[in-house]
């Protein structure tokens, strides 16, 4: 798998990643890992459309009312 981006990446906590997983078939490229050891696949032009709802703001409301 090759690594595209580690999310944090300030400890050593097991910050969640995402991977491109070339070898994968194509509805399961694109891997996100968690912290607890967890991951999700899905295919490029999901994570495009997920892409594209959060650069629309689909998350703008849940990160405004988050703690801390």
């Amino acid at each position: 798998m090759r690594h595209i981006a580690t999310f944090c990446g300030q400890c050593s906590c097991g910050c969640p990643e995402l991977y491109v997983d070339e070898a994968a078939e194509p509805q399961r490229r694109v891997v996100i890992t968690d912290d607890f050891g967890q991951r999700i696949q899905m295919s490029l032009e999901q994570l495009a459309d997920l892409v594209a709802d959060v650069r629309g703001g689909a998350l703008d409301e849940l990160l405004a009312a988050r703690v801390g």
